[in-house]
């Protein structure tokens, strides 16, 4: 496992997935416990903020590797 995350950037890509996941896991949870459907206004909102959220986070990490080319 540690040979994995030995970059920074596969470090930062399994953070990605990893709050990506639970995020998932949460939206699952509060729409089958709760009376909030999927198409909500507000969960909507959420969605869109949190893919905007994962955007800007991916985006970085590939700045990050083209930072990473230009020192070889």
């Amino acid at each position: 496992m540690r040979s994995v995350l030995e970059s920074d950037t596969r470090f930062y890509y399994a953070v990605g997935v990893l709050t990506l996941a639970v995020f998932v896991l949460a939206v699952i949870a509060v729409t089958t416990l709760n009376s909030i459907e999927l198409g909500s206004q507000g969960l909507f909102g959420l969605l869109v903020g949190f893919g905007f959220f994962m955007l800007v986070f991916f985006v970085s990490i590939a700045i990050h590797r083209l930072e990473d080319l230009e020192d070889v």
